[in-house]
């Protein structure tokens, strides 16, 4: 098969995106897939990305893990889809795409990439400074004092393959706070099954966190969230435990570009 494709990366979060508008490409296919986000034997990459055509929305986006299977919603993975579609001509400065959680809106200002994330209405609290979440992809959200100090391969490793997660498996995330709308965040991804530089369902999760926590009042905040690759924030409306208008923002840009 001879396959051209393009590199993207979100905050370092990196992806391999085909234009996959002709339907050549099935989503069922994981040797090919893993093959792809192989580091060493073929392109590299967190997950790939197939842009498609749909009938009632601009394009649809499907996410594969690098495990070679359809993952859950990719935040990263959403806005450099805009990119692409942007560079592919499909679209301007606004976007309304399918991904596997539904209807998303992206927009592109100042040269960054926001992606409309979907309302989160439930966090549940595990234990004191542990909780779990579903912000398009399912979350385990950590609090530390110092991040610098969490093996966060390890530990993250430990909690997504503990008893209650190893089936379906979960992302985990460790959070500190660095002020009130600022944190630091590492996390553990699963079907990557490794630490990632960043995870846009992620500080999504941590950002929710953070405001249930420390008992924020009801209003909108922008939350700014230090990954190992790079700034990303959220812009969020809270009401009571509720999250709506929920926003992921930050850079998206094409690496290179090729032919496999």
């Amino acid at each position: 098969m001879h396959l051209s494709f393009y590199k993207y990366q979100g905050t370092g979060n990196d992806f391999v995106i085909i234009d996959n508008r002709k339907g050549t490409l099935s989503k069922d296919n994981p040797a090919l897939y893993q093959h792809l986000c192989d580091r060493r034997m073929g392109v590299g990459a967190d997950g790939v990305i197939l842009l498609q055509n749909h009938a009632d929305y601009d394009f649809e986006m499907i996410y594969i893990n690098a495990n070679g299977y359809e993952g859950s919603m990719c935040g990263n993975g959403g806005r450099c889809t805009i990119a692409f579609a942007q560079y592919l001509g499909i679209i301007q400065q606004e976007t309304r795409f399918l991904a596997v959680d539904g209807e998303h809106l992206g927009k592109i200002q100042d040269d960054l990439f926001y992606l409309k994330m979907g309302d989160v209405s439930a966090c549940k609290k595990i234990k004191e400074g542990d909780y779990e979440l579903d912000t398009g992809s399912p979350h385990y959200v950590r609090l530390v004092d110092d991040l610098a100090k969490v093996d966060v391969l390890q530990e993250g490793k430990a909690i997504r393959h503990n008893a209650v997660y190893n089936e379906k498996g979960i992302n985990v995330n460790f959070i500190e706070q660095v002020d009130a709308t600022h944190l630091k965040i590492g996390t553990f991804e699963r079907g990557v099954e490794a630490v990632t530089l960043s995870c846009g369902t992620g500080v999504t999760a941590a950002s929710i966190v953070h405001l249930l926590h420390h008992s924020f009042a009801n209003g909108t905040y922008s939350i700014e969230l230090e990954t190992e690759g790079g700034t990303l924030s959220v812009q969020l409306r809270k009401d009571g435990d509720a999250f709506d208008d929920i926003w992921l923002i930050g850079p998206a840009k094409m690496a290179f570009s090729g032919f496999f």
